[in-house]
């Protein structure tokens, strides 16, 4: 039986983007899904993040959600270069390092998958570093689409590569 105070509700709300539109999913304090709709896989992650939490979401709003979606607004017109939604990063230690170590590129700037895994002391884990990429839950907030292959190539993007181009482009000239 589930204590009353071990069950939780988030709200889910879709955003507009000029890429598409997306998920988010907020409790009143947090974001915890932030998502292309039509990305490669969204159905699975979704489900996945709402099982391995025990969480259940219903339509509606919060305060990071509207913040999120006015943030978002300012970035795609190149008036926001740093997200300050509050955010719950929810995955393994091994990913929450990598995510970490994401959100210090700089705007305007790339890294490598083999970057990345020096980065969190395991040199030989670069495509341990792409699954974790994959496995991110906050697209854009957590800038995995700053992460290209060695020899320069974009790489995979779970958003779609035309995303990833784009993405890329917009941070480069607001930097």
């Amino acid at each position: 039986m589930i204590k009353k105070e071990e069950f939780k509700v988030l709200k889910t709300s879709r955003i507009d983007t000029e890429l598409g539109p997306m998920v988010a999913i907020a409790d009143e304090a947090f974001l915890y899904f932030l998502e292309f709709i039509d990305r490669k896989g969204f159905e699975k992650q979704l489900q996945k993040f709402l099982k391995k939490t025990g969480i259940s979401i219903i339509e509606g709003s919060t305060k990071p959600i509207e913040s999120i979606e006015k943030e978002l607004r300012l970035y795609f017109e190149g008036k926001l270069t740093d997200f300050k939604t509050p955010i719950i990063m929810t995955g393994t230690p091994f990913q929450q390092n990598v995510w970490k170590e994401l959100l210090k590129i700089p705007l305007g700037e790339t890294r490598s998958y083999k970057d990345i895994a020096a980065a969190v002391g395991q040199s030989q884990a670069a495509r341990a570093v792409g699954t974790a990429n994959g496995s991110n839950k906050l697209a854009i907030i957590i800038p995995c689409h700053r992460v290209i292959n060695a020899g320069g190539a974009l790489g995979g993007y779970a958003g779609g590569l035309h995303r990833k181009k784009r993405i890329l482009q917009l941070e480069k000239r607001v930097s």
